[in-house]
């Protein structure tokens, strides 16, 4: 069997999953290929395509997507496939350019699609019309490969029986964040990892900071990441009369697990989160999490009161509830949740996540050819999709 992943830019954590991926699929007899299409324009601009896999290739390694015309990503892309030809096209959602020109190329060659999709339908608002077509198009996917069980609900509305749900892929490489000592939870430090945008709700992180301080418990808050809000976040830390926040700016990402070692718990107080995958990292250290209920890893990882604490990010008073909860726990009560962290993450790790796309593609490969209907195979022939990605930063 021949495998393509497919994705507008391969960026950050799929790149261990990739590189994985190739190996763990290779004993298995299925060849991996991956293609990205854009060398720029990633939110994650900071880590950057290398070209040092022949399996895995950028087409536009020097350009972003308002450089080129939609004809021309769409020849190139299908002059790719047409030289791989694989059995099995893995890409992302059918909103994208990859996703959209994935699945008309599956269709058009009679080959299996299986779409990724981290994203909740209340997480993405679009009128009526245009969500209707966007699950018309999904419909013909012979699978969704999801982050948990839990999003399955979700895409109930697309009432197909034909399309194979799994999932595991919201993972990642757990051990590069597992520590040889065990796990100290006396530094007295609170540690969120974000970027600096309005989505990501430092503001509020701040006030409810404040309410900490007042009960002077003698915690720090440590901010790591930079963005457009850096200046108007130190200035309302100042107006806020906080004493114990670090704006520690950007760092290196081979030295974020010794920040994650040296920190009691992680917080991450978004108003929205497709999935949160800097949640996997801290339990994959050991760390207990406080999540906003708006974060979608919450739904899978936190049991509440077993491994951390969840709040309405919008409610500063739960907020900081939620951490005077942890900050306030024994010792002995801290340890047994960073125990429950680690036990909990192990079910989403790289085995999991090679396993479970294995079973699926089998599965799917036995299935017959998905034949569009007129509708749909007319949308489908038509629709190139976009690279849109200004909602990452803002509801």
């Amino acid at each position: 069997m021949k495998v393509l992943i497919l994705n507008n830019d391969f960026r950050v954590y799929w790149k261990g999953r990739l590189i994985y991926l190739r190996k763990f699929l290779a004993a298995k007899g299925i060849e991996l290929y991956a293609t990205e299409l854009f060398g720029k324009g990633s939110p994650y601009s900071f880590d950057s395509y290398r070209d040092t896999e022949d399996w895995w290739t950028c087409l536009f390694a020097d350009h972003n997507s308002d450089e080129l015309s939609k004809k021309e990503i769409a020849k190139n892309l299908f002059a790719k496939l047409d030289k791989i030809d694989p059995d099995i096209i893995i890409a992302c959602p059918v909103t994208f350019f990859a996703g959209a020109l994935g699945i008309r190329w599956a269709k058009q060659h009679k080959k299996k699609f299986i779409m990724f999709d981290d994203a909740k339908l209340a997480q993405f608002k679009r009128n009526f019309l245009v969500q209707t077509v966007k699950d018309l198009i999904i419909k013909q996917s012979d699978g969704l490969w999801l982050p948990s069980a839990e999003y399955y609900e979700d895409y109930n509305r697309l009432n197909s029986k034909n399309i194979l749900f799994f999932n595991g892929y919201s993972c990642i490489d757990n051990s590069r964040f597992k520590f040889k000592e065990a796990k100290n939870l006396n530094y007295h430090t609170i540690i969120c990892v974000a970027r600096l945008v309005p989505i990501k709700n430092i503001d509020n992180l701040l006030r409810a900071w404040q309410l900490i301080e007042q009960e002077n418990v003698n915690y720090k808050l440590k901010i790591i990441g930079d963005g457009p809000g850096r200046n108007d976040l130190n200035r309302l830390s100042q107006e806020l009369g906080l004493k114990n926040v670090e704006f520690a700016g950007t760092i290196d990402n081979d030295e974020l697990p010794s920040h994650l070692y040296q920190s009691d718990a992680l917080i991450l107080p978004s108003l929205s989160e497709t999935w949160g995958l800097v949640v996997n990292e801290a339990m994959a250290g050991g760390m207990p999490v406080l999540l906003s209920n708006k974060v979608n890893a919450c739904e899978s990882l936190l049991k509440e009161g077993v491994n951390g604490y969840s709040f309405d990010p919008l409610n500063i008073n739960q907020m900081a509830t939620a951490i005077l909860k942890f900050i306030k726990l024994t010792e002995a009560e801290k340890s047994e949740m960073s125990a429950q962290s680690l036990i909990i993450i192990d079910t989403m790790s790289y085995e999991n996540m090679g396993q479970k796309l294995v079973d699926a593609m089998i599965n799917i490969e036995a299935k017959k050819f998905k034949k569009p209907g007129l509708l749909a195979g007319t949308l489908i022939k038509r629709w190139y999709g976009k690279d849109d990605r200004s909602a990452w930063d803002k509801l």
